[in-house]
């Protein structure tokens, strides 16, 4: 599975590849909100792309297909790397298929349901967007969602990847890798948590004691 960070820092993406295991970026206009004041959104993401060697995910603002279409050539134009997030929508399905027979790549976001999954592949997604966080706020179980994607995009053999997006903790992104996900989108503080696990700091501050008795 593809580890992506979801966040517009550039500190914060830095500090994750510098790990190794950074595939991606997913940004949106709310965490390039975040970064205001450290310059234009063109050139934040253009700096992304140069840290990052994968997809990084910028989103258009505009609600109709036209505007949609006319923003996503513009991001596409800032970098090979930049894949369009189009929102999932009558609209955005739309833009999807316009955006697929001009070689852009696309990621439908703010899937909610199996079958707006399966549209959006249809329409020549290039990544799908499950936002497993959001559904589990509203009392219903986000991964399950994925399983079913999962198993849909498996029947038919979809191209389009799988990103499990709005990731609260560890236990989506490990849930995410069982089920088979392409993808996770993963907060830096999550990306944190997952390296951590109580018996390896015991591990470590007893392999640590027992070298200061060698060493004596």
């Amino acid at each position: 599975m593809k580890f992506f960070i979801d966040t517009a820092n550039l500190d914060e993406i830095k500090e994750a590849a510098s790990i190794g295991i950074l595939d991606g970026v997913t940004t949106n206009p709310t965490l390039l909100a975040k970064e205001k004041g450290k310059g234009d959104f063109r050139a934040i993401l253009k700096k992304i792309c140069e840290t990052v060697d994968g997809p990084v995910s910028a989103e258009v603002v505009a609600t109709d297909a036209e505007g949609m279409v006319k923003e996503a050539e513009d991001l596409a134009r800032l970098h090979k790397n930049i894949v369009v997030k189009i929102p999932m929508s009558k609209e955005g399905l739309k833009a999807i298929k316009i955006l697929d027979s001009k070689g852009i790549r696309t990621n439908c976001t703010l899937i909610f349901s199996p079958i707006q999954a399966l549209m959006a592949a249809k329409a020549g997604a290039s990544f799908v967007s499950p936002f497993v966080g959001r559904l589990d706020d509203a009392s219903h179980i986000g991964m399950d969602l994925v399983q079913d994607v999962v198993s849909i995009f498996e029947n038919y053999e979809l191209a389009t990847e799988i990103i499990v997006a709005s990731v609260r903790n560890p236990l989506h992104v490990v849930e995410a890798a069982v089920m088979g996900a392409d993808i996770a989108t993963i907060p830096f503080r999550v990306i944190e948590q997952l390296i951590k696990h109580p018996l390896t700091d015991v591990g470590i501050k007893r392999f640590l004691e027992d070298w200061k008795k060698v060493e004596k």
